[in-house]
Parts: C-alpha cells; sequence; structure tokens
C-alpha cells in the first residue's frame, strides 16, 4: 500500500509539469490550429536561465530562494520574449495552416537548438536544492521541492480554468476555439486572441521550465523528451481540450511511473505509445477532443 501510494505522489509530480507543458500546447492548437514543434524550447530557455541564474546569484551573496524567485521571473521573461519573437515573426502569418506552421517550427527547432548549444554549452546544469527536506503524506514520502511544485502546478492549473471559463478574456479564446469565423461576427477580434492565445501558452512552457530546474538536470536538449510526451498527452485527451490535456498528462505520467517501477523504463514508453495507438484507434480525436 505504501508503494502504491509514493507511486502515486511520484506520478503526480511528473503529470504536475507535463500538463502545464500540455496545456501550452493545446491552447496554441485551439485558438490557431497550428502545432508548434518549437514549444519546447521556451521550456528550454526558462529552465537553462534559472539553471545558470541561480547559482550565480547564490554566489554574489543572494539567499537561495530570493535567487531562485529572481531568476525565475528572469527565466519567464526570456522565455516569453522569445515567444512574442517567434509570433510576430513567424507564427502569425501561419494561422490555422497546419502544413506551413509545421514546417516553420521544424525550422525554429533546428535553429534554435544550435543557438542553445552555443549560447550555453552542452554541459548539464544542476541547480541547488531550494526546498530542502521532505515530508510525509500517509506513510510515502516525497521532497519539498517536488510538493512545492506539485502545489504550484495544481494552482497555476486551476487559475488557468477559472480563467478560461470565466473571464472575458476566457471566453473570447474559447469562443475562438469553437468557431473563429462565427466569434469574428459577434466582433471577436481574431488576431489578438491568436496572440493572447499563444502568449499565455509561452507563458505556461515558461512556469513549467522554472519549475522543473531544480529537481532535475539541466541541459540544452531537456525540451525535447517534455515535447514528445507533452504531444502524447494532447493526443490521449483530445488536441484543443484542456481538461483532456490535464487528463493525458495525468495518464502519461501514471504509465511512465507504474511502468517503470513494475518493469523497466523502455517498457514503459513503449506502454505509452500503445496507448496512443489505442485511444486513436477508439476516439480519433482523443478522450475528450471535440474539434
Amino acid at each position: 500500500m505504501q508503494t502504491a501510494i509514493q507511486l502515486t505522489l511520484t506520478s503526480l509530480q511528473i503529470g504536475a509539469v507535463y500538463i502545464l507543458f500540455s496545456l501550452g500546447l493545446t491552447l496554441i492548437f485551439g485558438v490557431m490550429r497550428i502545432v508548434n514543434f518549437a514549444h519546447g524550447h521556451l521550456f528550454a530557455v526558462s529552465a537553462l536561465a534559472v539553471a545558470w541564474a541561480v547559482p550565480w546569484l547564490a554566489a554574489n551573496g543572494l539567499p537561495i530562494l530570493p535567487a531562485y524567485l529572481l531568476a525565475a521571473v528572469g527565466g519567464i521573461a526570456v522565455a516569453m520574449a522569445l515567444g512574442l519573437l517567434m509570433y510576430v515573426s513567424g507564427f502569425r502569418f501561419f494561422q490555422r495552416d497546419m502544413v506551413g506552421s509545421f514546417i516553420l517550427s521544424i525550422g525554429l527547432v533546428l535553429l534554435l537548438d544550435g543557438v542553445l548549444l552555443k549560447v550555453f554549452g552542452g554541459a548539464v546544469r544542476p541547480v541547488p536544492e531550494i526546498f530542502p527536506g521532505t515530508i510525509s503524506i500517509f506513510g510515502a514520502a516525497i521532497t519539498n521541492q517536488r510538493f512545492a511544485l506539485c502545489i504550484a502546478a495544481i494552482l497555476i492549473t486551476a487559475s488557468l480554468y477559472w480563467a478560461l471559463t470565466r473571464t472575458k478574456l476566457g471566453k473570447a479564446l474559447r469562443a475562438v476555439s469553437i468557431d473563429h469565423e462565427a466569434a469574428m461576427l459577434q466582433g471577436i477580434p481574431y488576431n489578438r486572441m491568436a496572440l493572447a492565445g499563444f502568449m499565455i501558452a509561452s507563458g505556461l512552457a515558461a512556469l513549467a521550465g522554472a519549475l522543473i530546474a531544480p529537481v532535475t538536470i539541466v541541459s540544452p536538449v531537456i525540451g525535447a523528451d517534455y515535447l514528445i510526451k507533452g504531444f502524447i498527452a494532447v493526443i490521449v485527451g483530445g488536441l484543443g481540450s484542456v481538461p483532456g490535456a490535464i487528463l493525458g498528462g495525468l495518464f502519461v505520467a501514471a504509465i511512465e511511473t507504474f511502468g517503470s517501477f513494475y518493469f523497466d523504463p523502455s517498457s514503459a514508453t513503449v506502454a505509452i505509445f500503445f496507448l496512443v495507438i489505442a485511444v486513436l484507434l477508439v476516439r480519433p480525436k482523443g478522450l475528450l477532443g471535440h474539434g
């Protein structure tokens, strides 16, 4: 029983990052009907900025928690600036164009891979522990750092869901996602909503990168693995569906965690791809997809 609780807590911690990452992907697809393969690089830029800045700030006498918070704000700002540049210089010309946006995003992936390797080098960058110690939940142990990550991810996800269902901007984004032509006839500015959706998605990727940096080893290629798992999550849950992204992220994390423990990581990865195949055969639009 304690083992099951421990694995559940671990899958929730992994799923928290997958959810934040997947929410950005599904939001971009829902509003703009494009798939952004460069989304993982926004995640990586934020994580790399945190991994570079925290040790530097701490070495200059700043306490570790303020150093992390300051670095996280800086990393998120840099990632969102990159997201804005990607939108203004590229994606705004390929709205609702799957083929054009696919080619553009692949080009951006190759470009940003080279830029990140040039700027940060190929070495991994550990981040000092922000919240030392562990806590016990029903007999299972979880580090304070990972617990804080889960709480932050839950609060961010809940805030996004509330904003999409209760605020004027959120309702406009949902309207554009359902039928952009009808939304435009009602006076909703589509281009403005596309920019808002892209920037919110960029912010979610940046937040996920800043949160995961202290609990993993950061490198310029960190975004690639999360990109694959994020896409699997939104495919399973349903492209364009926010609840689907949450459900898909939890599914992928649970299979990865329990499969790796009871079998091995390779078997868990194979099981994740079998899950995608099974879902697409039964429900081609995903478990909660409707678009």
